[in-house]
């Protein structure tokens, strides 16, 4: 039955079940983690070969014939950039490969700015506020990312195609202090979402205020599929580029769920313009990034191709991770009124919102009976969900079998949560 039509002693007969059905996963002391998207064990197993794969000092060279071991290649090795380039669907002269964290590429991005202002014109540290886009819900690192440098951030709705881009071509086209925005937009965190065409199209033809705004295109699931459906992303770069606008977007991804997250490999793209800017910001900081460990990746896939292949080995590994958690919301949840959901066809994550006023109520009680979840509230800015809802699932780390544990748990904490609302 719908919990929401209810009569007050269904719901008391219900909620006694209920504290019933938890306090048995109580006595269990479970230890289970489902807070953030780390790939597991079975997944990091798959690129074992990539430690043994520069075995030699003949092995130190790309085939252009230079020497990983030395300094130089300040934008990356030209296979690697390759790959890349083939990854966002950009030329290889746009992109830039980095180290293991394309998180740390895009600090690096919004520090520059900060310093040097993209237009020449003045640096963002110098102005009075800057405003940022932040579409949520939305990866909590980005938006640590902007509160670290004391920006205001603006929530944007998501809605089931993208952001809402009513509202964020009014913004940008009246307020020169808004700077930038935040786009996961290929199977979005933590939603799922793939932005449509029509999305795409409308952030290629934004016409901010600001001159020096810019586009934060973080593509870390572009090939990330977890289904046979795979999710089609209209190339944003080559929007840009009919509409004169190949300035907005600078692009980033990685490798860091594809091998190691530790010891991966991360790339931007961007136009000639924006290149030169950062080229001169990245010839400060370093001489060059570590051409070993892109030589080792670029041996280890053998090419694009390589890689798509690598990536189906993935998708093994996490489609029935996937498929427990949404099959355990479908007949658990299904019908009752108190909780809503996407079914992903990529990414890391699965995005529930539950009855209003209950999301931290439910992580309180899946941290009290052994189950981690990311906090409530983390996908908005400044950690505050206005609606106290969403709540974000990482299927990766566990194996099945504890998966569906936590999923069940899961499920009778919502009830138990909307229950006691209700009642």
């Amino acid at each position: 039955m719908n919990y929401l039509s209810m009569s007050k002693d269904e719901i008391a007969d219900e909620l006694q079940l209920m504290k019933q059905a938890y306090q048995t996963y109580q006595d269990k002391n479970l230890q289970l983690d489902m807070s953030r998207g780390k790939p597991g064990s079975t997944q990091l197993d798959l690129s074992e070969g990539l430690l043994t794969t520069v075995i030699s000092n003949d092995d130190c060279k790309s085939l252009a014939g230079l020497d990983c071991r030395n300094y130089g290649s300040l934008e990356g090795i030209p296979e690697m950039r390759r790959i890349f380039a083939r990854i966002l669907g950009v030329d290889m002269s746009e992109v830039m490969v980095g180290g293991n964290s394309s998180l740390n590429m895009m600090f690096d991005t919004i520090s520059t700015m900060m310093t040097k202002n993209i237009n020449g014109d003045t640096p963002w540290e110098r102005l009075d506020k800057i405003k940022w886009l932040c579409p949520s819900p939305g990866y909590d690192r980005h938006f640590a990312i902007t509160q670290y440098f004391g920006f205001e951030m603006i929530t944007i709705p998501m809605n089931s195609d993208g952001p809402d881009m009513d509202k964020i071509e009014e913004l940008v086209s009246t307020d020169e202090s808004i700077k930038g925005i935040w786009c996961v937009p290929k199977y979005s965190n933590p939603q799922g979402i793939t932005y449509s065409d029509e999305v795409v199209r409308r952030f290629a033809k934004l016409k901010p205020l600001a001159k020096d705004f810019r586009i934060m295109w973080d593509n870390a699931y572009v090939i990330h599929d977890i289904s046979e459906k795979s999710d089609r992303l209209l190339n944003l770069m080559d929007e840009c580029k009919k509409c004169g606008n190949e300035d907005l977007p600078i692009m980033f991804t990685s490798t860091s769920k594809i091998t190691f997250p530790g010891a991966g490999v991360a790339g931007m793209a961007c136009s000639e313009k924006n290149m030169n800017f950062f080229r001169k910001k990245y010839s400060v900081q370093t001489i060059g990034y570590d051409k070993i460990n892109m030589l080792r990746h670029v041996k280890f896939f053998g090419s694009y191709e390589g890689l798509m292949e690598h990536m189906q080995k993935h998708r093994a590994v996490l489609e029935p991770r996937f498929n427990a958690v949404v099959d355990k919301l479908e007949t658990q949840l299904g019908g009752l009124g108190i909780a809503k959901w996407i079914k992903p066809n990529g990414g890391y994550f699965v995005s529930v919102d539950v009855l209003e006023g209950c999301a931290k109520r439910v992580e309180k009680k899946k941290k009290n009976a052994g189950v981690i979840l990311t906090n409530a509230g983390a996908t908005f800015p400044y950690g505050k969900d206005p609606k106290d809802s969403n709540i974000r699932l990482a299927p990766t780390l566990p194996p099945v079998e504890e998966l569906e544990i936590a999923m069940d748990l899961f499920c009778v904490a919502v009830k138990l949560a909307a229950l006691e609302k209700l009642a």
